[in-house]
């Protein structure tokens, strides 16, 4: 797994509240995980859109093993509201500390980035910004409403934070219209207080379902890491509670412990289970699936939001 960072600021410690935890061993990668480093002209044009419109990536910032490829296809998840989380997920590559202010130009910073890559679907994400009194829900709104102004042909995912005891952010985000909602689960409720200990999965289930609530129109989204040590009958479960909030599209990919102060990998999931994965979330009635060990929240976002839209086209028989 090769990304390549910005080390402009890697003086401070990227995880304070990480450092504390003891060392986990990393385990080595079996051969279907393996990736190439990005090297190609298609990865070096779209970092240096990216850089020159001063925009973070979490594909850069969560170490993402699919950015060389990506990225060769000009795919970039935009980050916005900056570098630092607020949380300290046990699984999370991203600084965690005190953000700096939000940056009111970013959203026309990323409306042109997202014109200038030419891109059919765009996936902006965020960090935690428990320290907002929205959350950041307005920002989402603007560039939301940014990328609609200057590229104006381009569908737009949203992947957002839970909104922790932010009474109103979910109906400001809503109302901006994004054609894909997407909040991840992560990881089932057992391992919660351990892998994401600032989350809550019932807020998280009950988040989904009132996106839905608020616009049906919207495709509902959600992803979870396997291999961090839950059993197949809690991921069956935890696609029960997410079909029970009406959520249209499930991810399913392997986790990659990021350093030796993170959650240890317990195992690696072979691809024929993810394949079983798959086939027993696509009978539960997704109208789309993603399960591959390599898979991510954005992997291939675009190609599924078009499978997915054909999906809903043929189930409502038009």
């Amino acid at each position: 797994m090769v990304t390549v960072l910005d080390t402009t600021q890697s003086n401070r410690p990227r995880h304070p509240e990480k450092q504390k935890r003891p060392d986990s061993p990393v385990l080595r990668k079996p051969d279907w995980i393996r990736v190439k480093a990005p090297v190609s002209k298609g990865y070096a044009a779209t970092r240096k859109v990216v850089k020159e419109h001063g925009l973070h990536t979490v594909c850069e910032e969560a170490a993402c093993p699919n950015i060389g490829e990506c990225w060769d296809q000009r795919h970039a998840t935009m980050m916005i509201m900056g570098d630092t989380c607020t949380r300290a997920c046990a699984f999370c590559n991203v600084r965690t500390g005190l953000p700096a202010p939000l940056d009111d130009a970013e959203p026309g910073r990323v409306g042109e980035a997202v014109a200038k890559l030419g891109l059919a679907h765009v996936v902006i994400t965020s960090v935690d910004r428990d320290d907002l009194a929205d959350g950041g829900a307005a920002h989402f709104a603007a560039v939301i409403r940014a990328i609609r102004d200057q590229a104006p042909g381009t569908t737009i995912e949203i992947l957002t934070p839970d909104f922790l005891r932010k009474d109103g952010a979910l109906e400001v985000v809503m109302e901006a219209r994004p054609d894909v909602f997407n909040h991840n689960l992560e990881t089932v409720p057992s391992l919660y207080l351990r892998v994401r200990p600032g989350a809550r999965y019932y807020h998280s289930i009950r988040l989904l379902e009132r996106a839905k609530q608020l616009d049906p129109s919207v495709f509902t989204k959600s992803g979870i890491m396997v291999g961090l040590g839950e059993e197949r009958d809690e991921v069956l479960q935890l696609m029960d509670d997410l079909r029970t909030a009406e959520v249209d599209f499930l991810t399913i990919g392997q986790y990659l412990q990021p350093t030796r102060k993170h959650h240890a990998v317990a195992r690696f999931v072979t691809p024929d289970e993810f394949a079983s994965y798959e086939r027993v979330a696509r009978a539960k009635g997704f109208l789309q699936v993603s399960a591959t060990p390599l898979t991510r929240s954005s992997y291939h976002a675009d190609k599924d939001f078009a499978e997915m839209r054909q999906a809903r086209e043929r189930a409502l028989g038009r």
